[in-house]
């Protein structure tokens, strides 16, 4: 809720996004390493924040300039990265906004938003508990050789570039 603070304080949304996604800062809220179309638990909160609709009270506002810094960021990013899949809302600003709605203090979203993700884990560590080892995203370099790169990475790594 900070980046919509700042954002409603620069007085032009558009030219707030847009100088944002030029100087390369992350935007709190947007954008995901795997769901690079589209966060569907982003798009799961939203439909429960339109569900609240008037009931939010004053929050109802905060909820349609949320929509507002989205729509900007999103022509910005469209203007400035063509060609590139959209810049979506994630999790983060949709679960902000309806704990925001619903009551819960700032400094409390942090906390909630560890034990949201506790289960998950618990469930990693006894997994790699139960493996005996370190649960990876299993990756391959498949780029070029550096050239300082060691002899034993070199021998692996030349496979590669012969893919």
């Amino acid at each position: 809720l900070d980046m919509l603070d700042e954002a409603a304080a620069s007085g032009d949304v558009a030219a707030w996004a847009e100088k944002k996604l030029r100087s390369g800062e992350r935007l709190i809220g947007f954008g995901h390493r795997v769901f690079r179309l589209g966060d569907p638990r982003a798009a799961l909160l939203h439909e429960a924040l339109d569900k609240l609709g008037d009931s939010l009270g004053p929050g109802a506002g905060r909820l349609a300039f949320a929509g507002e810094v989205e729509r900007a960021v999103g022509a910005a990013f469209a203007r400035l990265k063509p060609g590139r899949p959209p810049l979506n809302p994630n999790v983060e600003i949709n679960a902000a906004l309806l704990l925001d709605a619903v009551g819960f203090p700032r400094d409390a979203f942090m906390p909630v938003f560890a034990v949201a993700r506790a289960a998950g884990w618990v469930a990693h560590a006894m997994e790699q508990q139960k493996g005996g080892r370190l649960v990876r995203p299993s990756s391959a370099y498949i780029g070029p050789v550096p050239p300082n790169a060691p002899a034993d990475w070199r021998g692996s790594a030349q496979s590669n570039d012969q893919r």
